[in-house]
């Protein structure tokens, strides 16, 4: 049996409208019906200010108070049939009260009946989606349909709640989800009925099976508020050892996660739309965050926003991959790891039980999230993630990316991460690059040579040299 939440395609669209409104905040509306003399009757109606169902004097009266009490001055007419009540002549974004009446008896006249709506900004920097099957997901600038389209972010409930509320600083006010799948939108600024922040669309029965979550990024999400900043959030979002981060984002209002670390010192990095490894600036000082965007960004393509992150007191820092056989690889060096990013060091052999604090951080997030790569800071009690990314690489301790070339050229390391950018850039197809320096499998460098998908090999020195490369730097 459904319940009074529960969508039934033969209840009228506007009577489900009105029950949904007893179960949560719904986009301010009122809904009319064709009466024998054609002129619009009011049905059912939600408007700030006034009690449920309101009884109007006039359907211009109606519609004048709805338009007036919607955030954008604008407002939809959505007509349709009993018998079908899915859409038929959708008018999206009326300022005028005289033409939004026209409109409305023209509907009327043809036996339609019509449903008045706030209009919702879906590019406010908030986002829709749906839940169902203990799974979230959303995506921002678009309708609860962006689950039928690709870049959509896909979370476990508990996990996709905890980032938004962090996000957004509130709880979305949602119904209980068991057994239902529940379209929603999510707004800085407060909408609807009960001008909370969280509208409800729709609300039907499915069955009560759960359903796996797919992470994967970039996603739309992630590029809205950084691949940098979505990657921390992640791993905060599951208890994960994350220095404290105020992220200042070019459309949300600043947002701080993460943990304490004692120090009092801090770091900014930029934090670009998609993964770009090495290019943008990161400093371990304060710098104005929007000097800093206007000067790396001037276009707004590339940036999404800025991380201002608490320093970890580095006694080693370094990164890890999943090679291709599945196994875990850990690079770092004592201090700060800037310059093994950069391919300007090489990473040394590490204590033992720093190798045993990465393997433990690497095994609790390969529980909840399956293979990753990151980069940490060991402060000599515990391992700090400072960048998290999902999913396993191809590279062994010779090939950065397997495969054959027609060609190939040979890098040296020491000519640096911008260097290597231009060259990758101008090469022709079917060139592989040869890097000849010790330079480490975690750094920019290799994650540029992956990114780029060319082959790419190491030369590494013989290893009967003294400062060869460790094949494991935690033996």
């Amino acid at each position: 049996m459904l319940s009074s939440c529960d969508v039934d395609m033969n209840v009228r669209k506007d009577r489900s409208l009105d029950e949904l409104a007893s179960q949560g905040n719904v986009a301010q509306f009122v809904s009319f019906c064709p009466s024998a003399e054609s002129m619009p009757t009011q049905t059912y109606c939600r408007i700030w200010g006034y009690p449920a169902n309101h009884g109007f004097a006039t359907a211009e009266e109606a519609v004048r108070n709805l338009l007036r009490q919607s955030p954008e001055r604008s407002i939809n007419l959505r007509s349709f049939t009993p018998e079908n009540p899915r859409s038929r002549e959708f008018i999206y974004g009326i300022r005028e009260i005289g033409t939004c009446m026209t409109h409305l008896h023209r509907l009327v006249n043809e036996g339609l009946y019509v449903i008045a709506n706030e209009t919702v900004d879906v590019s406010d920097g908030g986002v829709s989606g749906v839940i169902e099957g203990g799974v979230i997901e959303f995506a921002p600038d678009d309708t609860p349909r962006c689950v039928e389209k690709p870049g959509t972010v896909s979370l476990a409930l508990d996990q996709g709640l905890a980032i938004l509320k962090t996000v957004y600083g509130f709880h979305p006010e949602l119904p209980e989800s068991t057994g239902r799948r529940i379209e929603f939108s999510i707004h800085p600024k407060r909408r609807g009925f009960s001008r909370t922040h969280t509208l409800l669309w729709e609300c039907e029965a499915t069955s009560a099976c759960n359903h796996e979550s797919t992470l994967i990024w970039p996603n739309r999400f992630s590029r809205l508020i950084g691949d940098k900043g979505f990657g921390l959030l992640v791993a905060d979002s599951i208890g994960m050892p994350v220095p404290q981060t105020t992220l200042i984002s070019r459309r949300l209002r600043p947002f701080t996660f993460g943990r304490e670390t004692g120090c009092h010192e801090s770091w900014i990095r930029t934090c670009p739309i998609e993964q770009d490894p090495g290019r943008y600036t990161t400093a371990n000082r304060w710098l104005d965050p929007f000097a800093l965007l206007a000067e790396e960004d001037p276009d707004q393509v590339a940036i999404a926003s800025i991380l201002s992150q608490a320093a970890v007191p580095a006694q080693y820092s370094g990164a890890t991959i999943i090679t291709r056989d599945g196994s875990l690889h850990i690079e770092g060096t004592p201090g700060s790891g800037d310059a093994l990013m950069l391919g300007r060091a090489r990473p040394e052999r590490l204590p033992d039980h720093i190798c045993r604090d990465i393997r433990h951080l690497d095994q609790s997030l390969r529980e909840r999230l399956g293979p990753v790569r990151f980069e940490w800071v060991h402060d000599g009690k515990r391992p700090w993630i400072v960048q998290l990314h999902k999913g396993a690489t191809r590279s062994t301790m010779l090939t950065i990316v397997p495969g054959e070339a027609k060609e190939w050229v040979t890098f040296r390391s020491s000519e640096g991460l911008e260097s290597l950018r231009d060259l990758l850039a101008t090469l022709p197809a079917g060139t592989g690059v040869r890097f000849e320096g010790e330079i480490g499998l975690t750094s920019h460098i290799a994650d540029l040579a992956r990114k780029s998908g060319r082959p790419s090999r190491v030369i590494r020195k013989s290893r009967s040299s003294a400062k060869q490369l460790p094949l494991d730097i935690c033996d």
